[in-house]
């Protein structure tokens, strides 16, 4: 999603209009795909997942900037597009070059081509934000104009993902009276469309293959992604001392499975630090994103249960989704951790990535993003 959303900035900030395509598994021509066993849909339309200008919605009243339009106009009134390569400027570029280093070059370059009216980039070629900009602090200096832009200021997630989550909301950390009465008065109104949801407490936990990815992590001493490093978040994470290229030793291994692929005494043993901080007073729900087994799931909230003060613990196979939302689950997932209270995330992972960016822009205190 990060990507879609910098690629949208700098269309914009180019001055151009910005082409969007489906959320594409597949691109043979098949309906559905083959994924671990289970049929999922080869393209889901980004207007399932988001609204705003990246998917073509208006910018603001004052912002004449052009519109956002799906591929299929694009191929038809652009039939014959300049074509050119993602790597006419990623081999000029220094190896370490940031974000807004990129975007300024992107817009340099896109402007020398103004007298062309249509231009794409050519698939398989380098991507314009790569996957090593998103996975370091090289992305932290696009920020500050990213999160004030129409792209950010403008983002909503889809009429989809807002239904789940509501018709989920009583499962999950029904209102209090008190969020009631104040939603009734006009002075307390929220600036945020996503406002905090008091008392919900959101744990992000990949299980499955990620253990293989985890190990992974630590053969090659990664860092967090991206923007889980912001500047003030708490439990930040440097590969420590002894670290070794394509191998690493048995206690930062053990390090990083702890950061990475906690086990349940390893969860329990946060969320009771965690909730002994000044930014989790009041909690009193737990809501767990996970794609772990249903008996894992069982173990961890029985676990999770014997701590004091826990009103409920469900997770990502309670939630009640229609036939539309199940293939959308992980949006949903993220509009869940957006509201939280405080998040407890996996800093190795984009998704959680994903929900620490939309709590940051939010303005939702730095010590309410915490990780493993």
């Amino acid at each position: 999603m990060q990507e879609l959303l910098f690629d949208s900035y700098l269309a914009y900030h180019a001055g151009r209009h910005f082409v969007f395509d489906n959320y594409t598994w597949n691109r043979d021509g098949s309906d559905y795909t083959d994924y671990n066993g289970k049929l999922i849909p080869s393209r889901i339309p980004h207007t399932a997942l988001i609204r705003g200008p990246t998917v073509g919605d208006p910018f603001p009243p004052e912002d004449d900037a052009p519109l956002a339009v799906v591929k299929e106009y694009f191929d038809k009134v652009c039939p014959e597009p300049m074509v050119i390569s993602g790597d006419v400027l990623g081999q000029t570029l220094a190896g370490d070059a940031s974000a807004q280093t990129v975007l300024e070059a992107w817009v340099a370059k896109l402007h020398e081509m103004d007298d062309h009216r249509c231009i794409e980039i050519e698939r398989d070629t380098q991507q314009i934000f790569t996957i090593w900009i998103f996975g370091s602090k090289r992305v932290l200096d696009i920020f500050p104009g990213f999160v004030k832009s129409p792209i950010m200021t403008q983002f909503r997630w889809s009429p989809l993902i807002e239904s789940a989550f509501e018709a989920n909301r009583p499962i999950l950390a029904p209102p209090t009276f008190l969020d009631t009465l104040l939603a009734s008065l006009p002075f307390f109104q929220p600036t945020t469309p996503y406002p905090m949801i008091s008392g919900l407490l959101v744990l992000h936990i990949r299980r499955g293959d990620f253990v293989d990815h985890c190990a992974h992590l630590a053969r090659w001493s990664s860092q967090f992604n991206g923007f889980n490093s912001f500047p003030g978040l708490p439990d930040q994470f440097e590969p420590p001392p002894g670290s070794g290229w394509g191998e690493n030793t048995p206690e930062n291994t053990a390090l990083y499975m702890q950061r990475c692929f906690p086990t349940v005494e390893q969860i329990v043993e946060k969320v009771a630090d965690v909730r002994a901080s000044q930014a989790a007073r009041g909690l009193r729900n737990v809501y767990i994103m996970t794609n772990g087994a249903k008996e894992w799931v069982d173990e961890l909230k029985a676990a999770l249960y014997a701590l004091d003060g826990l009103e409920r613990v469900t997770s990502s196979r309670d939630i009640k989704l229609n036939w539309e939302q199940k293939y959308v689950a992980q949006a949903v997932d993220m509009l869940i951790g957006q509201r939280a209270q405080v998040l407890i995330g996996n800093g190795f992972s984009s998704l959680t990535s994903n929900i620490v960016m939309m709590r940051v822009a939010n303005g939702f205190p730095p010590d309410s993003n915490r990780f493993w």
